[in-house]
Formats: C-alpha cells, structure tokens, sequence
C-alpha cells in the first residue's frame, strides 16, 4: 500500500515506516519562533540549558509583530530576544525585514520534504513548498531546537482536487475561503490536506502560499502542495536548485476526498467574527468601511499588491478610508517599487507602512476605532484581532476585493470596477 506526503515526510524523519494514526518521533529541519512568542521560548530554553539549535537547518527568530517596537516594554523584550539570539546560534531577522512567513521561505533553508515547525499559527504556510509545517506552542518549538526532535501523532490525509479556471477578480484567497466556509472551522481538525489538480497546477507560489497559510483556519496541521515546476522555478528565484520533491503515491490511503470546480468559485468575504462565516461578496455589498488592510502573512506578496494596484491606479482611496498597505518582505516592497507597483498604490491614497504583521496582530499599527468595519485580507476576523474589541467588525477579502471597497468606501464586488 502507498504512502501520503505526509506518511513519506514523517517515516523519512522518523526512520521509521510509518502510517496515519502512528506515533513517532521526528527529526525537525528547522524551527522559528516571532517576537510574540519567543520571549515564552527563551524561558522554556534556559531551563533545559539550550547552547545551540540541534535542528538539521538551524533556527530563526523573527521581529515581526511589534514591528517596530511601539514602546520601551516591547523593546526591552527585543533587545532580550536579539542578545539570546546572538549568543546561540540563532539567526535573527529585524524590524522592517518582514513577517515570519515571507522570510523563512525566502532564507532557503527550508526544502521540499523537510519537516518544520514554528511558534506561530500560520506556519502551514510552507506547505505551498512541498513540505511539512505546523504551528506549535512556544514549549514545543523550544524542546525541536534543544533536541532536534518532536513526537507526531501521523495525520490521516483529506485530498482536495481543484480543477478548472478561476474567474474574473477571483483569486487564491477566494478559493481558500470557499473551502474553508464549505468544510467549516474545526473540518479538517488535525489532518494533513493534500492540494493537487489542473488550478493548483497552474496557480503561482505566492497563490498556494495563500491557500497553504489558511488551512489551519480549518483545523489542518500540514497543508502540503505538490512539487511541479512552479516548485522548482521559485526556489530557482532564490539561487536554489531544488532536486526533486515527495508526491503520495498512487495507491495512497485518504481518510476522505474532495472534488471542486474552481470555476464555480466568485469573490468571497469571510464576515464577522468566524473565518468560515463565508458568503459571496455580493451578501455584504454596501456595508461601509472606514478601513481596508492589504498585507499580511496571507496576502502581502508582490502579486497581491500588483492585482491591488492594477485596480487602483487611475482611480483613488474613496474620502473617509484608510487603505493602509504592509509588504510581506523588504525584499517585496524593493520589488514593488521597482515594478511601479508602489508608486501606484501612494498615488492611489494608499500608506506603505514597515515590512511586517502591521495592522494584523493590533499591537500597534492602525488600530481601527470603536465601531469601525474593515476589510483585510488577513486570515483571522476575530473579535480584538485588530487590537479594538469595542465593536469593530473584521470581513476578510481578497486583495481585488479590498482594493475594489477602497475604492468605493463600502464591500464591493471587484467585479463591477
């Protein structure tokens, strides 16, 4: 009987022959933990007399939610999180560089195949590269980094087929929270989602980045993509030579499968206060904004703010909206400068604010006031998520349809612009 990606991945790490509903303990490729989170880790590591991270491919700390520091606190903490970093081996990537989840896949030090986790929620997003990723507490990823191993119980695999063409403004965002709205917030708890079909096949990196980061919005613990040549040509985009990668085999075991059109897809909001509250945009046409968010660790990449700015340029942020844009990476906002992109955006009305979680996380940048609906491509629209629980509504979007509410000042379908 054939294996999963996932029952490759984990019997590869584990030396083991593994299969769904095993337990094993794995050999970890590489972790990472943010600056919320990795206070909690320093604690955890200076209690079992950490020296150096044993992971194959080493480790990294990202300063990307209190980015930069919006008080001595939180730059106290840095400063703790820096020197720890400094004195261990650990690579650290500084305000301004970017969000976790943009900087590790563009470090390179992640492959096809590895296994790799990180104190963060939404490091399934590596998936997209043929991997195995999961978000763990900060306990977890301290024991990865002073051992180099964890125990898994081995995920049963849901496979999910995408084939035909998405529509016009219709994107990756739009086809993750379809899906997430159809299989709900606690469907695919503690499973492995297999992507595969003719729309993954021919969808770019940045759009399975996309969808692989909001598979944990349905409970998934790996969201793994296959290799194909889009693969192996963004690796190729950052001096790797990536030698091949791990497909299920034919005869694999799926606990359940999944058939979807994407041509049956259109724009989607996911609305208050659940991501699988989704419903067609034309649902919450009309409902005004007083913010629109474009960014993030789901939507901040070079592709996103080129379809934003696509919709924008001629066109300006409509009188009462704040369109506050944050790239995924400083190495995005250097390309998004030299591609015009940037331009377009600030001559749109829109605010560049530093490379990182921005708005996302409310830990500082533009906390929305009492009342005040946005529209974000974030992942979460939990109450508070933007750092005001008095009454703020949070309705999640793709980056056409943010731009297309900018715009017009309320929940607009990008379709009618």
């Amino acid at each position: 009987m054939g294996k999963t990606i996932v029952e490759k991945i984990l019997s590869y790490n584990s030396c083991s022959d593994c299969w769904a509903g095993d337990v094993v303990v794995a050999s970890v490729d590489y972790c990472m933990a943010q600056d919320g989170t990795s206070k909690l880790m320093i604690g955890d590591l200076d209690t079992l007399g950490f020296e150096t991270p044993k992971t194959r491919n080493g480790m990294a700390v990202v300063l990307d939610h209190s980015s930069p520091s919006p008080s001595a606190e939180v730059s106290r903490i840095h400063g703790e999180i820096r020197r720890f970093a400094n004195n261990h081996g650990i690579t650290v990537h500084d305000v301004g560089d970017g969000v976790c989840h943009q900087l590790v896949p563009e470090s390179g030090l992640i492959l096809p195949g590895n296994l790799v986790v990180g104190a963060d929620s939404h490091t399934c997003t590596y998936g997209a590269l043929n991997l195995c990723s999961t978000g763990l507490g900060s306990a977890d990823v301290a024991a990865a980094a002073h051992t180099g191993k964890l125990w898994f119980r081995v995920p049963e695999t849901h496979k999910i087929r995408i084939d035909g063409s998405l529509g016009k403004c219709t994107g990756a965002k739009d086809l993750i929270l379809a899906l997430i709205g159809g299989i709900g917030a606690d469907g695919a708890t503690y499973k492995s989602t297999e992507f595969c079909g003719e729309t993954i096949s021919s969808m770019s990196m940045d759009g399975r980045m996309t969808m692989a980061n909001m598979v944990v919005e349905m409970g998934a613990k790996f969201g793994p993509f296959p290799y194909d040549g889009v693969t192996a040509s963004w690796y190729k985009s950052i001096g790797i030579t990536s030698d091949g990668g791990v497909d299920s085999d034919d005869d694999a075991q799926f606990e359940k499968g999944m058939d979807v059109d994407a041509s049956d897809v259109v724009p989607k909001v996911a609305a208050p206060h659940r991501v699988d509250n989704v419903s067609d945009v034309s649902e919450y046409s009309g409902v005004e904004v007083q913010q629109a968010f474009l960014g993030t660790c789901t939507n901040g990449r070079l592709e996103d703010l080129t379809v934003a700015a696509k919709m924008l340029k001629g066109r300006h942020v409509s009188r009462g909206v704040r369109m506050i844009v944050a790239p995924a990476s400083r190495r995005i906002l250097i390309e998004a400068v030299k591609a015009g992109v940037a331009e377009s955006l600030l001559s749109a009305g829109a605010v560049i604010v530093v490379p990182g979680c921005g708005p996302c996380v409310g830990t500082h940048a533009g906390v929305p006031s009492d009342g005040e609906n946005v529209v974000s491509t974030a992942n979460r629209n939990f109450m508070g998520r933007m750092g005001n629980n008095k009454d703020v509504s949070i309705y999640l979007a793709s980056p056409q349809t943010v731009a297309a509410s900018a715009i017009c000042g309320r929940i607009t379908d990008p379709r009618e612009l």
